[in-house]
């Protein structure tokens, strides 16, 4: 047997101290970390297992699941592993010794086996549940629409060639209980949305039914505000009627978890579920490929049978920061299917150009082309590089953060705001000299020269803020966004969302300055111009999903800052998450 590769610092806390054995070997970097190995342990004591290999098994499941994955395959463990040189059982033989492993084969089992992957138990509930709730909702009769006024309506409300994959999807919402709605930037995703919205309301109208019930919803706040806008924007455009303008602009959005209701005994669990199920006739989930596995089971279950339930978003983004690619496994897993629910929109509506050309070389896997595009002198794109980067990211950063200042200062928190919503660096990392805390102290810092003193800590007029957590009794929810001003007595903070709020700052809890904020975070918003700091090529985090994420949220301009081997790089590292329910899809709607 190899000798065990450890850390260098025995005192490290990714160290487990103790541990000897196949799990010894493991705890590596970027592998096995104390935390999987001791849970290992001590769950496979509980139940009377003493297999190594079987302990090792588990490990990586509850890894897998730290690492966005929902399931693993022990045997493309062994064949893409980063770590050849450690002694990986024999794939076949490891999985069968799991297989019969009292972790597996007990009344309340920790792991489930189901085909060639293995599953923590909570997830294979819940992926399996997921299927089922979604196979179901169309083994019930479906809609039957007024088929005359239907054609009106599509022919109204998606008028000409130019709308037809818009249409495809209004036609598919009106005949069936579920739709899924993708597509990448621009693509006309919320003009789709709007409109099918209205041929639904319209079928509701002719039957004398009550005004339809609809939850507009996504997994932050800040998506949820920029739904419920570019909503009622869209209803300003032509073919609605004077009652939908009204009808659309009126509807309120809000955050998965508001909508479900929180439970203060149960972090996982809504007070909305299969059993109190929601009032609504639509719900509409936006910025769908944020969605965990968990969180998307929990809203499915709660939505009626004989509701329709549209989820929307781009599957090519980052997925969300817990298990799962939701969004992705549905694209797959119903694609084909004869019935399929999806409509892929392709044709660009809302802009076009080097941005869309660029994050559509990173989709596609092109390293070469988005090299081209970078160098072909566009001014919405460009790569800086080279030792320019520091005074690069302060010309970027210094001159906004001065007007937020002085905009402050002298109590214009909305023009502050709309400074905060021009610009904005997005970091691949929080912490780290690539990270956003860092880059957010620096400007800071950039600042207090400005002033020729040090400012006040942490607050001070002018400083933009991020909410990072829901907030339940303020009515704050992560990713809404603020501004410090002076209220004469001190300072206060404007939140920039739906109704215009102060706060006081001792109130705000887990809130970060906002001159910078990771990409995972800036999910669901939009900038009129985006800089992209990339760390260097062998960061874990710089991923084709990552660079496709930052590259969508700009509205005019990007600039990326770092090398053209980072941005290989990202292209070349699509992010590989373990899922079964893809395939579960495909299984339960070819039975």
């Amino acid at each position: 047997m190899t000798e065990p590769l450890v850390f260098e610092d025995r005192h490290d806390r990714h160290v487990a101290v103790g541990v000897g054995g196949l799990l010894a070997e493991f705890n590596v970097p970027e592998l096995l970390t104390a935390a999987d190995i001791r849970i290992a342990v001590r769950v496979a004591e509980l139940v009377g297992e003493q297999s190594e290999a079987v302990r090792l098994a588990l490990a990586l499941a509850v890894r897998s699941v730290r690492g966005g994955s929902t399931c693993i395959s022990l045997a493309e463990l062994v064949r893409s592993t980063q770590h050849p040189e450690l002694p990986w059982p024999e794939p076949e033989a490891w999985h069968a010794e799991v297989a019969a492993s009292p972790l597996v084969d007990a009344d309340v089992p920790v792991m489930r086996v189901e085909g060639r992957l293995i599953y923590l138990d909570r997830y294979f509930e819940l992926e399996s549940d997921l299927c089922r709730d979604l196979v179901g909702r169309d083994e019930h009769a479906a809609p039957e629409p007024d088929e005359q006024l239907l054609a009106a309506d599509l022919a109204r409300l998606f008028p000409g060639e130019s709308y037809a994959e818009q249409r495809a999807a209004g036609e598919r919402a009106a005949r069936g209980w579920t739709t899924v709605l993708t597509g990448g930037p621009g693509t006309g995703k919320t003009t789709a949305l709007a409109r099918l919205l209205a041929v639904l309301a319209s079928q509701a109208r002719a039957t004398g039914r009550p005004p339809l019930r609809v939850a507009l919803v996504a997994p932050t706040g800040k998506a949820a505000a920029r739904m419920k806008e570019a909503v009622a924007a869209v209803a300003d455009q032509d073919g609605f009627t004077d009652e939908e303008r009204a009808w659309l602009k009126g509807l309120t959005a809000s955050t998965m978890h508001r909508l479900l209701g929180f439970r203060p005994d149960n972090g996982t669990r809504f007070r909305h579920d299969r059993r109190r199920r929601l009032p609504h006739d639509v719900v509409v989930v936006d910025e769908s490929s944020m969605v965990s596995l968990t969180l998307m089971a929990r809203l499915v279950e709660a939505v009626r049978h004989d509701s329709r339930l549209v989820l929307v978003g781009d599957p090519d983004q980052l997925s969300s920061i817990e298990a799962g690619t939701v969004l992705r496994d549905l694209v797959r897993g119903w694609g084909s299917a004869p019935s399929s629910p999806v409509t892929h929109l392709r044709s660009g509506h809302r802009f076009g150009g080097a941005i869309i050309d660029l994050a559509s070389a990173v989709r596609d896997g092109d390293a070469d082309a988005a090299i081209e595009i970078l160098r072909s002198g566009d001014p919405s794109v460009r790569l800086v590089a080279g030792d320019r980067l520091p005074e690069t990211i302060r010309e970027l950063l210094l001159p906004d953060a001065r007007s937020m200042a002085e905009l402050a200062r002298v109590g214009d928190g909305e023009g502050a705001l709309r400074v905060l919503g021009s610009h904005r660096l997005l970091c691949a990392h929080r912490e780290g000299p690539f990270g956003a805390e860092t880059w957010n102290q620096q400007v800071e810092r950039w600042l207090d020269a400005d002033a020729g003193h040090t400012l006040g800590r942490p607050w001070f007029a002018g400083r933009p803020v991020l909410v990072t957590e829901n907030d339940r009794g303020l009515r704050l929810y992560n990713g809404d966004t603020g501004m410090t001003i002076p209220d004469g007595e001190g300072l206060k903070v404007l939140i920039a969302e739906d109704e215009r709020r102060t706060f006081a700052p001792s109130r705000l809890g887990a809130v970060h300055t906002a001159y910078a904020m990771t990409v995972h975070r800036s999910q669901g918003s939009q900038f009129e111009r985006v800089s992209v700091l990339l760390p260097d090529d062998d960061s874990r985090l710089l991923t084709r999903e990552l660079l496709y994420t930052a590259l969508t949220r700009a509205e005019s301009s990007v600039t990326l800052l770092g090398s053209e081997g980072a941005v290989r790089a990202a292209i070349n590292t699509p992010v590989l998450r373990a899922s079964g329910l893809a395939e579960r899809l495909d299984r339960a709607l070819g039975a």
